[in-house]
């Protein structure tokens, strides 16, 4: 007689996503640059926030003149 339950699953292939800067697809598990692909694109990432080349849109307040020193 043989056992037709097959408690076994398939390996199941990491989880994948894109890299923010060079949008190659990398692993999330056991990546220690995440959620980046490579130390490169990690500072790549960085220099764009300190040259403040990263901006968060906003509407101009009408007292925003008001605020002014």
């Amino acid at each position: 007689m043989t056992d037709s339950t097959d408690n076994s699953k398939p390996l199941s292939s990491p989880k994948t996503y894109p890299c923010p800067h060079c949008k190659k697809l990398t692993a999330w598990q056991d990546n220690p640059y995440k959620p980046f692909c490579s130390d490169r694109c990690k500072l790549i990432d960085l220099g764009a926030w300190a040259n403040e080349e990263y901006r968060v849109a906003a509407e101009e307040s009408p007292f925003s003149e008001d605020l002014k020193y």
